[in-house]
């Protein structure tokens, strides 16, 4: 088969998975409604449940697919950066600055919009803080960088910690769902979804020289590839991403960090597939594990964070064992 077609066989499979994770979870909960309804529904028709669907689930769809995708493409830019088939969109501290943010706000009782936009402000503190220790005297390195997002992140840890321990009993519930991961207190779905479409348009026109770039950094340079704007441009898109999907839903583990590998298994290395199908996979696996979520012991929710790592851990292992001695 044509590698052309073979690609656009992929993009088409991951688009109908999309499609499918939209219908599941426009459909599942603890109201459930006919898959009629919910066609219906979204034509602005009157049916059975069609406020349901348009007013609930429909954005917190939309917020979990953006979300997904965020985290699947910065797991992809992420590996190809670090060099690291182990990177995801956390090594490098920007989910500590966003829990630290979003549980200042908690402590403080601010409201929702308060709790996004500290942890927007945290996410981005902690991104600006690696990039100046990592860069140090001019060098920056795959190990300085990853060794500094380490360290970072283990400070945050430990004042989310802190604030953990001196917080109110009341508190506490609100605090752990937002450190676990959960799309049930998602304000908005646009701001994601944007976040999403401007990483992607960003990202895109690097896919070539990503391509250089996973094949070695001085092999890229021969070619032509300016590997220093290269690297602040993929570390800037993937650290903003990274922020925007922390900020709408938390902290959502293994997403960006199995996707890309499921995916490459599938497309190869070539970043002009990856990427659109990281993008489109990641998604379709944050919805369906949303949908598991507040209906496996419906009408009670559980966060979306434990499901993605209860899934990611086997198929990480699994994946793992398929590595050749």
């Amino acid at each position: 088969m044509p590698t052309r077609r073979r690609a656009l066989l992929i993009l088409l499979t991951l688009t109908l998975l999309a499609l499918f994770s939209f219908a599941t979870a426009l459909a599942l909960g603890s109201y459930r409604v006919e898959f009629g309804d919910v066609f219906n529904a979204l034509l602005g028709h009157e049916s059975g449940g069609g406020q349901v669907v348009v007013e609930l689930r429909l954005p917190r769809a939309i917020a979990g697919f953006a979300c997904g995708g965020l985290l699947a493409l910065a797991g992809a830019l992420m590996q190809v950066l670090l060099r690291n088939p182990l990177a995801d969109p956390y090594v490098l501290g920007i989910s500590g600055g966003a829990g630290v943010g979003a549980m200042f706000a908690i402590l403080l009782g601010l409201p929702v919009l308060g709790i996004d936009g500290l942890a927007f402000a945290g996410a981005l503190g902690a991104m600006f803080l690696v990039f100046g220790l990592a860069h140090g005297d001019g060098s920056w390195t795959q190990t300085r960088l990853l060794l500094t997002g380490v360290i970072v992140a283990a400070g945050c840890g430990a004042l989310v910690a802190l604030m953990l321990a001196i917080a109110e009993e009341h508190k506490l519930r609100g605090m752990l769902f937002w450190l676990m991961g959960d799309l049930g207190q998602t304000n908005a779905w646009w701001p994601a979804l944007t976040a999403l479409a401007i990483a992607f348009m960003f990202a895109m026109p690097f896919a070539r020289e990503l391509n250089l770039l996973a094949r070695g950094i001085q092999q890229a340079q021969a070619l032509g590839v300016d590997v220093i704007r290269l690297r602040y441009a993929i570390y800037l898109i993937a650290s903003l991403a990274t922020a925007a999907s922390v900020t709408t839903a938390g902290s959502i583990g293994f997403v960006g960090l199995v996707v890309p590998h499921l995916v490459r298994l599938a497309t190869g290395n070539d970043q002009r597939l990856l990427l659109p199908a990281s993008v489109l996979a990641g998604g379709s696996l944050l919805v369906l594990a949303d949908t598991a979520a507040r209906t496996i012991i419906a009408p009670q929710q559980l966060p979306v964070g434990v499901l993605t790592a209860l899934i990611g851990v086997p198929v990480f292992l699994f994946l793992l064992s398929r590595q050749p001695k």
